[in-house]
């Protein structure tokens, strides 16, 4: 538990940045400059210590993870140490390794999927591989990968108008629907990039909410619930103190650094290195701690 009463209970890993996408958009993770990427033994090492201290959920993350060639041994590795442990992947690799995960141990996904018009999925991703990630959904669904989530930034002037057609396209599917605000930083509120796209989502609130035949508020970042019946979850990080004050969850970079918040760089804990130096569980254990005592909120009241 941090100094804020916030007990972590799970933890997000970045095991790359590589991706073979290039979403005008994308974050990275909060990830500046990455040094290198870790083997499936010394993730493993790390989940396993996690689940000593109480860690039950894992979600896996890049870059894209599934360009690792070896992905299927980090979600192996992982697996026994966890409650669930979950994937955020844009979808194109689907078709052809959703079994492979699925037999490693992985639980569910969530897939990138923030149009289904092929010219702005172009426009967002530099690329025309919309097909493969609707045929990755399919075969998610077939080995069962569920429950399945589709993640859907909100943008202004790129995709705020086809909201209905992934609601439409989420029914169809049997799926979830999350509806994400685009994510930026206090210095990024100036920035020109933010100003152009990012888009209210209050007015989309309300329509849900006047169509929604059930509303619930989850205790992760209290974020709402419509069901319409096709269930829709909307994600309002920015200028939030509820986001942060409900936020239980650690991460980890792909070159092995504890990272208290997405949004922040400060408080970075080395913990791979000490493991190459031939530190013990006990050494990083308390590293852990020391993190999560540290944490503190990005947004507050």
């Amino acid at each position: 538990m941090d100094a804020y009463g916030r007990r972590v209970t799970s933890l997000r890993i970045s095991i790359t940045q590589r991706c073979n996408l290039n979403c005008f958009y994308c974050h990275k993770e909060g990830e500046l400059s990455p040094s290198s990427e870790m083997t499936p033994e010394e993730i493993g090492r790390l989940i396993s210590i996690a689940g000593e201290m109480g860690l039950k959920k894992l979600k896996i993350t890049g870059g894209e993870p599934l360009v690792r060639e070896d992905i299927a041994e980090v979600i192996a590795a992982c697996a026994p140490h966890m409650k669930e442990v979950s994937l955020t992947t844009n979808g194109t690799l689907l078709p052809d390794k959703a079994g492979d995960i699925k037999d490693a141990g992985l639980d569910r996904i969530n897939v990138s999927l923030d149009t289904l018009d092929t010219e702005t999925y172009r426009r967002i991703s530099g690329s025309d591989d919309l097909d493969s990630v609707l045929a990755g959904i399919d075969e998610a669904l077939r080995v069962e990968l569920t429950p399945i989530k589709l993640n859907m930034v909100l943008m202004s002037g790129i995709n705020n108008d086809q909201v209905e057609d992934l609601i439409r396209f989420s029914g169809e599917k049997g799926v979830i629907l999350q509806i994400i605000e685009l994510e930026t930083t206090r210095e990024g509120l100036k920035s020109s990039f933010y100003s152009r796209y990012h888009y209210d989502l209050n007015g989309l609130e309300t329509d849900l909410r006047s169509r929604a035949k059930r509303i619930v508020s989850r205790e992760m970042h209290h974020r709402m619930k419509y069901f319409l019946p096709t269930e829709v979850e909307v994600v309002r990080p920015m200028h939030n103190p509820d986001f942060c004050a409900n936020c239980h969850r650690l991460r980890i970079t792909s070159d092995g650094k504890l990272k208290p918040c997405l949004l922040s760089s400060h408080g970075l804990v080395d913990v791979v290195t000490p493991m190459r130096e031939g530190c013990g569980d006990d050494h990083i254990r308390e590293l852990f701690r020391e993190t999560i005592i540290n944490r503190k909120p990005y947004w507050v009241s």
